[in-house]
């Protein structure tokens, strides 16, 4: 596996280098939605018009404003109502992030089926984040959010690799292996490559150290829990790590028990709040 993974990494790294292995840009809807929400002199109904030229986000939106993670005190019935209750910051990561949905598609199937189960596992994880934003901490829940959705977008990049390599395709334990270890490295090509904020960079590099000292919870810290949260009793690497060891629980307020009430209860609100990425 070693000697498979060193062989994938110098491969896939001298790729990109050489553009041969184009990494994915961000979606046109979303650089307008940035734009918009980064201009101090814009309106909301500047970005109401820019967001309403996609059908699709729009409607998603609005989902997201009348579901059970915003809890809407009547209902909101059109775009302009959606973004006055959630204000353009909100709105502005909320359409950025749900705008990544249409880069996860392949033209084989198994590697579409691979990059839609990522997909849903990072859905279920910025739903997760949300909750443990809301509940544990005073970090803006819809900041969290893009960082989760975001987090994980280095294994696009690999699954492209390996749509043109049947060795990978027909080892799916190697290649799971292979994209736990080089995806953070690329997802941070990819957030320095759309001018992500340092921040969130280090969300995907850092997310995977569980053992990491906590002075300060920030954006890595609930991605980290929220990813052990989710991964607990899948096969995944990620669900053989002892919660006991990472300090990140005990820096949040959580019992770092996976069968506890406190993490049902997550768990319980968080699968409410993935029903809006469906």
């Amino acid at each position: 596996m070693s000697k498979l993974l060193d062989t994938v990494r110098t491969e896939i790294f001298q790729a990109i280098e050489t553009d041969q292995l184009t990494l994915p840009t961000l979606p046109e809807v979303a650089l307008k939605v940035r734009e918009k929400a980064e201009d101090p002199e814009a309106s909301i109904s500047e970005l109401v018009k820019v967001i309403s030229q996609d059908a699709a986000l729009t409607a998603r939106i609005i989902k997201v404003t009348n579901s059970p993670l915003l809890r809407a005190p009547q209902e909101v019935k059109d775009l302009s109502m959606a973004v006055s209750r959630l204000g353009m910051n909100y709105t502005a990561n909320l359409a950025i992030g749900l705008a990544m949905e249409q880069m996860f598609q392949a033209t084989s199937d198994i590697i579409d089926q691979r990059m839609r189960a990522t997909w849903s596992s990072t859905t279920q994880i910025a739903s997760i984040s949300h909750v443990l934003a809301q509940k544990f901490t005073r970090i803006p829940a819809d900041e969290v959010t893009l960082c989760a959705l975001v987090h994980k977008l280095g294994v696009l990049p690999i699954l492209t690799f390996a749509e043109e390599r049947d060795d990978l395709i027909r080892d799916g334990i190697s290649l799971d292996k292979i994209i736990t270890i080089l995806h953070p490295d690329i997802t941070v090509m990819i957030l320095k490559k759309w001018d992500f904020p340092e921040a969130v960079q280090d969300v995907a590099k850092s997310y995977q150290n569980f053992k990491a000292p906590v002075s300060t919870v920030g954006y890595t810290e609930i991605i980290r829990l929220a990813s052990l949260i989710h991964y607990y009793g899948q096969k995944n690497l990620l669900a053989r790590v002892d919660w006991k060891i990472v300090p990140a629980f005990t820096a949040i307020g959580i019992e770092p028990d996976p069968e506890s009430e406190q993490i049902q209860e997550i768990i319980s609100e968080a699968q409410q709040a993935q029903e809006v990425f469906v």
